[in-house]
């Protein structure tokens, strides 16, 4: 607001005249002045380029220079595919944001409509005010002249005041009352550019003036469903995307956030060299492409609605598909467990249990969970008396037993290191595969001993079971040994546990597939422990089924280590070992079971059918499963033997590619992930990355209380088998179905450059659908890729009412992070696939 430069006029008016004119001015003055002081508290909201509403409370903020150096990522840009980028190291005190700045909360709630028309207005009476101050000025005498000069100080020096709040609204407090940051802001106008007000309003000038954009949000406020579903129509207004834009910045400031290509290990510079200064030709495709991803943001609301399924709140997809479960021919090898998908992908939501509340965290969570979040008894009626799992008041508590240790995990886990001494847990044996796990407790106590298990089991009669286990924070997915190869590569784990296993495991009718389909996955010289009571019973199904499985085993030239009885519990085990050669195969009297084809690929795992024949296991040193791997930990850091020759995913040589990964990876997780986002680690428990790569994500939280199940999505390069040599674990999946989880499975889902990817085979809002069902209420989604699907995301997640976290963006690239609220609609929509 100008209150303007008044001339003096000719002494020869009239004293009179003078008088009249001096008593106009003032009063016109008084009224410009009160219209500032009114306005005061509506300017900052619609002109301030600090705040803006954000599902969640969110708020934009623009660092200084200086600050912007905790963002640096000194591994540097990635480009192409899997182009990488570092997101902000900045905690929320290193913001400006504390506690106290919930109170911006209520500078902002107006809608934009409301907004509009408080600007309208002021523009207005703005308008009318510069009128009146040009007639007076061809009138006003020079004694008036004298009179209103003090005035005009006065409200020139209120107008500043108002200005300096208004630009520097960014500050905060932190709670001690002190000053933390200084948030800056650089407001550009440009004439004839009215019409793109709104659009102005939502960018964020970074360093030196660049469009770098951070949109920063750390408060961890737990917001109600009410508050969450409240003027969320507004939400979506006041925070559309239009505020992506990329902008080429100079070297320093580059270096300062990100770093250029040529600091990077993993991908080579793709800068171009024009110094600091970006072209009109960029910066104006740039501007258009912003245009149009605002537009289509605007125009893209998505229209949630509740899954309705015989399953409920339990729905998976692939495994509720009634439709074809009906119409199979026979479920004689578990065809009813294995996946069905649907034709075309759900994108409902599946409801939350009534009464679910946040999980119980880790380790207390192992011992016991809110029945309300698993409301499931049938398991502890039939397994309560082997200590399973019991029903204790509002909680269910899982005593640590099993059916082969029922006075405790942690003793039948020292009774196997002390049966084979050789195993070593933690050391030699780092990965397990536990074989039909019932609640997972024996996974569950190997955490103590350093040591990670997969374990799996179908959904069942055994209601939940898997379900139990992930809520106490075990690791487990939902598989059945059926007709289909398990999705691992061949020769991956360090042991396989296979408890209370009997007919099912040998299964005479298919020749004993089941058991060779546990041999493909064993690491050569691995182990396999088979605890069931034909090893120590002597009935006559027990001794013929002991017979079976001595004759299959030793025709599949496994050793038999020892047979040993564990007199605490009253159970015998029986542990094998696979050959490291192929000299038994070869002085095999017959054939059987056959040795595969040489053409039959032993990492082939997708949806690929069980084959009656065993691989020869690899002999030449430099080929992967000759040699047993290095001990835990050294074997997270130490590249893979077997990566000599090969190129890596990143274009480098593969130990080189490996090694840069990882080096990246720790730069990213210290520096951004676990103090920029707002994310409580210490709740963090259950963790999936949807695209792994090297599994460099889950190395860099090694030090955390948290498990990582690495995906590799079946159409990205086959590097599984290292993330396992390296002492971790995962699956393959195509991320156009839905994940052999429960709903409400992770605490934190990773997915870097997967949906820009993924979009291009199927829908992207089914995707999000299907994220959303694993994830927990109050769980996180990290998204690191290009800006048109971080803008795509960004909508859907507000459309959800869940809470933007962080958005930060440059060169194209960005980094999302948001949590999902306990927000579901109410409108439901029936899939006629999942009714029973």
């Amino acid at each position: 607001m100008a209150t303007g430069k008044y001339s003096r006029v000719d002494g020869r008016k009239s004293s009179s005249y003078c008088s009249l004119a001096t008593i106009v001015v003032f009063v016109i003055f008084c009224l410009v002045g009160i219209w500032m002081f009114m306005s005061s508290s509506i300017v900052p909201v619609k002109n301030s380029e600090f705040l803006s509403v954000e599902t969640g409370n969110e708020v934009k903020q623009t660092l200084s220079k200086s600050d912007s150096k905790q963002f640096d990522d000194t591994s540097g840009d990635l480009s192409g595919a899997e182009t990488r980028e570092d997101g902000s190291g900045l905690s929320s005190k290193e913001l400006g944001i504390t506690n106290e700045d919930n109170s911006l909360d209520n500078l902002v709630v107006e809608s934009n409509n409301e907004e509009k028309k408080s600007q309208d207005s002021a523009e207005k009476n703005q308008e009318e005010n510069h009128a009146n101050e040009s007639s007076d000025e061809k009138t006003e005498s020079e004694s008036g002249q004298k009179m209103v000069d003090e005035d005009d100080g006065k409200d020139r020096e209120t107008n500043s005041r108002d200005r300096e709040s208004n630009l520097e609204t960014g500050e905060a407090e932190n709670e001690g009352g002190e000053m933390k940051n200084k948030l800056h802001t650089e407001s550009e106008e440009s004439s004839g550019e009215n019409g793109s007000e709104s659009a102005e309003s939502g960018k964020n000038y970074g360093v030196d003036g660049t469009a770098d954009k951070l949109r920063h949000v750390g408060k961890e406020a737990n917001l109600t469903e009410e508050k969450n579903g409240k003027n969320q129509d507004e939400h979506l207004e006041l925070s559309a995307d239009h505020n992506i834009v990329e902008s080429k910045e100079n070297n320093q400031a580059s270096n300062e956030i990100l770093p250029a290509g040529t600091q990077s290990e993993i991908l080579t510079e793709t800068t171009t060299q024009n110094g600091a200064w970006s072209t009109q030709a960029v910066e104006s495709q740039n501007e258009k492409k912003s245009q149009q991803s605002s537009t289509s943001s605007k125009n893209n609301d998505h229209h949630w609605k509740l899954c309705k399924s015989t399953a409920g709140p339990d729905y998976i997809p692939c495994l509720d598909n009634w439709q074809v479960i009906r119409k199979l021919p026979s479920t004689m090898h578990y065809e009813h467990r294995e996946r069905h998908c649907p034709d075309e992908a759900p994108t409902c939501l599946v409801p939350l249990p009534e009464g679910y509340k946040r999980s119980v965290k880790w380790p207390k969570s192992r011992d016991k969970i809110w029945y309300y979040n698993v409301p499931h008894t049938k398991l502890a009626e039939v397994k309560g008396h082997q200590n399973w799992v019991k029903v204790t008041g509002e909680y269910l508590t899982f005593p640590g037993g099993g059916t082969q240790f029922v006075n405790g995990a942690l003793h039948y886990i020292d009774f196997i290191r002390e049966s084979v001494p050789e195993i070593a847990w933690g050391k030699r044996t780092r990965v397990v595969l536990d074989v039909g796990c019932g609640v997972a407790s024996f996974g569950g106590y190997l955490f103590e001993r350093n040591v990670l298990a997969m374990s799996f089991a179908p959904k069942d009669e055994h209601e939940a079971q898997v379900q139990f286990a992930l809520e106490r924070g075990i690791p487990a997915i939902l598989n059945v040994m059926g007709t289909k190869r398990l999705p691992f590569p061949s020769s991956v784990f360090d042991l396989v546990h296979c408890a209370r296993c009997r007919r099912h495991i040998l299964r005479h009718i298919l020749g004993g597939k089941l058991l060779l389909e546990l041999n493909r996955v064993l690491r050569p010289g691995g182990y396999f422990v088979w605890s069931a009571t034909p090893v120590y019973r002597k009935g006559p199904e027990d001794v013929g089924i002991w017979q079976e499985m001595s004759r299959l085993t030793k025709s599949m030239c496994w050793e038999l280590v020892v047979v040993k009885k564990d007199k605490l519990n009253n159970v015998g085990a029986a542990i094998y070992r696979k050959p490291t050669s192929n000299d038994c195969y070869n002085k095999r009297s017959r054939n059987a079971p056959p040795l595969c084809e040489e053409s039959d690929d032993p990492n082939a795992a997708w949806d690929v059918p069980l084959q009656a024949c065993m691989h020869k296991v690899p002999v030449d040193s430099t080929k992967r499963g000759s040699l047993w791997p290095a001990q835990w930990p050294e074997r997270l850091e130490k590249p893979p033997y077997w990566l000599n020759s090969q190129v890596g995913v990143y274009g480098k040589a593969a130990q080189s590619d490996l090694t840069a990964d990882y080096s990246h990876w720790k730069k990213v997780v210290s520096q951004s992930y676990l103090s920029g986002m707002g994310i409580d680690w210490s709740s963090v428990r259950n963790v999936i990355d949807m695209k792994a790569v090297y599994g460099g994500f889950a190395a860099a939280l090694k030090d955390l209380k948290v498990w990582v199940m690495n995906v590799v999505p079946i159409d990205s390069p086959d590097t599984l088998p290292i993330i396992y040599e390296r002492g971790l674990f995962g699956m393959y999946h195509d991320w156009c179905e839905s994940f052999n989880t429960y709903p409400r499975t992770y605490d934190v889902v990773h997915a870097d450059h997967l949906f820009s990817s993924i979009k291009k085979r199927c829908k992207l809002v089914a995707v999000i659908a299907e994220v959303d069902r694993i994830l927990r209420p109050e769980g996180k989604l990290i998204l690191r890729d290009n800006l048109e699907t971080i803008s795509e995301v960004e909508s859907m997640a507000k459309s959800l009412q869940w809470e933007i976290r962080m958005i930060y963006s440059k060169d194209n690239e960005g980094l999302l992070c948001v949590r999902k609220t306990f927000w579901r609609p109410t409108e439901e929509e029936p899939i006629k696939s999942a009714i029973v």
